[in-house]
């Protein structure tokens, strides 16, 4: 096995390569709502794996990462939520407005906690159980909010009712799958390198997106495989950028930085579709970034005592 890199905390490099990863998966976000009407989901979801792959066995070889490993079956379920993950926000990314989107793509911190215990043994305390609470409040007031005050949205053109349903069910989920691949990785890291454990989720998420092809593959034009290839090469760019952020800096220092991802959303859905975010979507996704924060300054203060 690889040994891991010893974490520098340099905050001021961890902080300018999040805040790169942030507008990176923004923009890819936005590609791949712009594509929504003329690829399947899953198709953009290959070339998201299969395009960043270089980038990362590069990034891999560099640090002379292997492949050798004795605990396949980890990785193989670490790929499987990453891909249910990715499977979940780039589906919700072409029904729904960027800024709900993104905002209820960020319910990870709020599902971190639920797995805690059934994943590491960890009972969370009351504090983190209220925020748990508000964070889901505020993914209720983004999905319920103008129904439940007598505004409902109308669906996008093309696209159904049930299907604007699934989409926000599907952003929700992709906090639940984000936070069970966060939870496999821990496991992982006691005995894999973390360039280990990213090179054989490449790979792995890579073919297993392979595996749906067949069944949804639509022959894109020039442009629209420039696009394609644009999501991957943004996403892998995006990727490396988080995973040197994270080695360069503490993670409880850098979690706040993440969620400038929510005002990128909001402004590109208003310049390229505009969409206007309502006050519905401003206090739910106030609510969800202040649970994500408050979550995070009990796990500081937890790891302190520790």
């Amino acid at each position: 096995m690889t040994a891991a890199a010893p974490v520098r905390h340099d905050i001021r490099r961890g902080a300018i390569l999040i805040l790169c990863s942030t507008f990176m998966f923004s923009i890819m976000a936005a590609i791949v709502k712009g594509l929504g009407s003329d690829i399947p989901f899953m198709e953009m979801v290959f070339f998201r794996s299969f395009v960043a792959l270089p980038l990362v066995a590069a990034m891999a070889l560099r640090r002379r990462a292997t492949l050798r490993t004795r605990r396949f079956p980890g990785h193989l379920a670490r790929a499987g939520t990453g891909l249910a993950a990715t499977a979940c926000m780039i589906f919700s990314a072409t029904v729904l407005p960027l800024g709900e989107q993104q905002a209820l793509t960020y319910g990870t911190p709020i599902f971190v906690t639920l797995l805690a215990y059934p994943f590491l043994g960890e009972r969370p305390g009351p504090h983190r159980w209220a925020a748990v609470g508000i964070g889901f409040l505020g993914i209720l007031v983004i999905a319920l909010g103008p129904s439940v005050l007598g505004q409902p949205r109308p669906a996008p053109p093309g696209i159904a009712e049930w299907v604007l349903v699934v989409g926000y069910a599907a952003a929700a989920c992709h906090g639940l799958f984000a936070a069970s691949t966060t939870l496999l990785v821990r496991q992982l890291s006691a005995t894999e390198a973390s360039t280990t454990i990213v090179l054989w989720q490449s790979i792995l998420m890579s073919a297993l997106s392979a595996l749906a092809l067949p069944f949804v593959w639509v022959t894109p034009g020039w442009a629209e495989f420039g696009l394609l290839v644009g999501i991957g090469l943004v996403g892998g760019i995006g990727q490396l950028c988080s995973t040197e952020a994270f080695a360069s800096a503490q993670v409880s220092s850098l979690g706040p930085y993440t969620y400038t991802a929510l005002l990128w959303a909001a402004l590109f859905g208003w310049v390229f579709w505009g969409d206007v975010p309502g006050p519905t979507m401003a206090l739910g996704a106030g609510l969800i970034v202040f649970a994500g924060l408050y979550i995070l300054h009990r796990e500081m203060r937890r790891r302190a005592r520790a």
